[in-house]
């Protein structure tokens, strides 16, 4: 499912322009921006299916990196100290990656 069918464009395109700079990413106002917060559960659900690129139920680190380009084409790959800050704020259960809802949870927190 494209995040256009979930999120405005607009809302994206100024999520992503807001985050350009490289180690300027912060989730919470990510979120925000982009539109996720106010999506329902479900909905957030749906958006994490789409950046689960190998369908394992779970976002790992690799696929955490391009979490901006899962948004949009234009989106830049996190830095490493983004990845690892964004694991770190997600992973509840120390496993490593993110599961459903855990992601879930990190959006409506």
């Amino acid at each position: 499912m494209a995040m256009k069918n979930l999120l405005k464009e607009d809302d994206i395109k100024k999520a992503l322009d807001q985050f350009k700079a490289a180690d300027s990413f912060d989730h919470k106002k990510f979120f925000d921006v982009v539109g996720l917060k106010a999506l329902s559960a479900e909905n957030v659900k749906l958006v994490f299916q789409a950046l689960d690129v190998d369908a394992s139920g779970f976002i790992e680190e690799e696929e955490l990196k391009f979490v901006l380009k899962g948004f949009s084409a234009d989106g830049r790959e996190l830095t490493d100290k983004e990845t690892k800050a964004f694991l770190a704020a997600a992973d509840k259960d120390g496993d490593g990656k993110i599961g459903i809802d855990e992601f879930e949870a990190l959006v409506h927190e």
